[in-house]
């Protein structure tokens, strides 16, 4: 171990997918000239509590920052998992943390139970909700299943101020089973959670009524739950937004969400504009298609790039620039690479975008913090 010279990274960019990769591979990282050029050089608050938060959930993970925070040396200890308690910074909501948690989760030697707090919904990072409801089957499919496995929002909190609380549970597998997802089915049903704290209740009806006036054109099966959380449950900024999810035949769940603009920024929002806008989100994801929505390409990808040594088949809508750089990440760690064909839509299948197919052989990674029984 010694021996090998860590892998060299620059910049700030993916620089999630980078220790959560050495995590996994076990590879010393160095990333160097982290904004240097900026008048603020040097890791964010939000990138420290990231690296914290790896620091809980390993043991004897090493890490050196150099004065100005623009060197990180990461060298990652065994993933260890058990209880932890996070407070995440409120620059970024509770989602920028809980992706990389599902990443690492399932390989920890005892089963996860994270408690995250912070900011459960803003406008740049997936909500709480949508992973719930979209990367939670994802990961049943993968065979992470179990009753341990669930996201629960205990308290909402809004961006810029925060205060909510989630629960992630996860337990812990030897190893991922190939899939081949290749077939997404037509939607039978949406579903969504309209939600609303520190304003009146109203807001999420309001939500509700102009997302269904879109959707309702096309599939009857349409449930949107309202969900107003009050007094120390509702965090600490007024806000309000809305997840859908759409659900096929197969079993593939395809999800869209707004939030309402965080308080003392930008303009603010008319809730039926927002009900609107992410019902066409939800069209647009559902016109995207595969069997993974764009949030989770990335999950899928790495699950299968750790599966067994065996082939997996997953379909994808068009790639996201952020996975493109993932199967970078993934080949510069694993050695492992993606085969991606092109699938036109047919003649008879309803139109809808360029759809990938993307095929790997597993690098056959087992769960090495798993003692045997």
């Amino acid at each position: 171990r010694a021996l090998v010279a860590p892998s060299l990274f620059e910049g700030c960019n993916c620089f999630r997918q980078r220790l959560v990769l050495s995590t996994l591979s076990g590879k010393r990282v160095k990333i160097r000239n982290i904004r240097s050029k900026d008048d603020n050089p040097g890791l964010r608050d939000f990138e420290a509590s990231f690296i914290r938060l790896l620091d809980k959930v390993t043991n004897g993970t090493r890490i050196e920052i150099n004065q100005t925070g623009t060197v990180l040396f990461y060298q990652p200890g065994l993933l260890y998992g058990g209880s932890v308690e996070h407070e995440c910074n409120v620059q970024r909501s509770i989602g920028y943390y809980l992706e990389a948690l599902l990443m690492l989760a399932p390989f920890m030697k005892t089963p996860l139970r994270a408690v995250l707090k912070g900011v459960t919904n803003d406008p740049t990072d997936p909500s709480v909700d949508l992973l719930k409801v979209t990367a939670i089957p994802l990961m049943k499919k993968f065979g992470i299943d179990g009753d341990g496995l669930e996201i629960k929002v205990l308290k909402r909190g809004m961006a810029p101020a925060g205060g909510g609380e989630v629960l992630f549970t996860c337990p812990v597998r030897r190893s991922m089973k190939p899939v081949h997802l290749t077939e997404p089915g037509k939607i039978k049903r949406i579903r969504g959670t309209a939600f609303s704290v520190r304003v009146s209740p109203q807001m999420a009806n309001r939500i509700v009524d102009s997302a269904r006036s879109i959707l309702n054109k096309f599939i009857p099966d349409i449930y949107i739950y309202t969900d107003h959380m009050k007094g120390a449950s509702s965090g600490k900024s007024p806000g309000f937004g809305l997840t859908l999810v759409a659900e096929t035949v197969n079993g593939t769940f395809l999800g869209a969400e707004v939030v309402s603009t965080p308080q003392g920024q930008g303009d603010p929002v008319l809730p039926e504009d927002l009900g609107r806008n992410c019902a066409k989100l939800l069209l647009e994801e559902v016109y995207r298609g595969g069997c993974v929505d764009s949030t989770n390409q990335s999950l899928s990808l790495l699950y299968m790039t750790l599966g067994q040594q065996d082939v997996s088949k997953t379909l994808l809508g068009p790639l996201s620039p952020y996975t493109v750089e993932f199967l970078r990440h993934i080949r510069d760690f694993f050695q492992i690479m993606f085969k991606i064909e092109q699938q036109k839509p047919g003649e008879d299948e309803q139109k809808g975008g360029e759809k990938v197919l993307m095929t790997c052989v597993g690098a056959g990674y087992s769960n090495i913090n798993k003692t045997i029984k």
